[in-house]
């Protein structure tokens, strides 16, 4: 998927408090191995390493777009590689991942495999956006639907994998995990007009419908979107809730043997 790194950063306060929020959750330690699931441009995996004294930090992401940005900020200590978040490799004392794994699908699977990768002691810390059932969402997937996106589109829309923070928890009670903590919180964004939501998703979720899309017919989306958004939001500003799932936990330092009695 081609991101785009000025218009996703436009409502760069916004999209960085909940980053602030996950870095809380952190059991900081000295001389951790880190790697941040899904970096972006690497401001915030920069600002993680300023966080985490003497650690190494590897940030990945499979955009080159945003992989451009992110390798300017590479120091002793911070390094980044394009790569697909399912493809983790080796074993960490920090999975960190910020508003990334929304675009994995399988999360059932992904969760015990990204705590598979963790060191004994070590940690998972996850935050992802899941308003997939706001009004805004379904006027994107009622768009695709229409036509002529729809044959376009060859019928497809996008999928949603998030999962409630009682599967979450559950996951991580599974994977053996420790010290679970798991919540939603609603950021209560206040953007200018309807215009500004449409920038918004399409620094985002409208990516999928757009490079899918042949070039002819997105303009034609987004005005179509723009329309049902400014409908729905005559007025200004515009009140726009937005809920974030946040999970943390640790993964056990030693396995406890039980000894069954004779």
């Amino acid at each position: 998927m081609s991101w785009n790194p000025d218009l996703y950063h436009k409502f760069q306060e916004e999209r960085f408090a909940p980053f602030h929020n996950l870095a809380e959750l952190i059991t900081v330690k000295q001389g951790m191995e880190v790697i941040d699931l899904g970096c972006g441009t690497g401001e915030l995996t920069k600002l993680l390493s300023e966080k985490l004294p003497s650690s190494r930090i590897l940030g990945i992401d499979s955009s080159p777009e945003m992989l451009e940005h992110a390798n300017i900020k590479s120091a002793p200590g911070l390094s980044f590689e394009l790569r697909s978040i399912t493809d983790i490799e080796g074993e960490w004392d920090l999975i960190f991942s910020n508003a990334a794994i929304q675009w994995v699908p399988e999360h059932r699977e992904l969760i015990p495999k990204l705590f598979s990768h963790i060191l004994p002691g070590g940690q998972l810390a996850v935050q992802l956006p899941s308003s997939h059932s706001h009004p805004t969402q379904n006027m994107v997937l009622e768009t695709g639907m229409e036509e002529p996106y729809r044959k376009a589109l060859k019928g497809w829309s996008r999928s949603y994998s998030v999962l409630t923070i009682r599967e979450y928890s559950e996951l991580l009670f599974e994977s053996r995990g420790e010290d679970i903590v798991v919540f939603e919180r609603i950021y209560p964004h206040v953007l200018r007009d309807s215009y500004a939501i449409l920038d918004w998703l399409s620094g985002t979720a409208v990516l999928p419908y757009l490079e899918r899309l042949p070039e002819e017919l997105r303009e034609p989306f987004l005005g179509v979107l723009g329309d049902k958004l400014k409908k729905a939001y005559p007025g200004s500003p515009v009140f726009y809730p937005f809920n974030r799932i946040f999970f943390s936990a640790h993964k056990p330092k030693s396995t406890s043997v039980i000894q069954e009695e004779n």
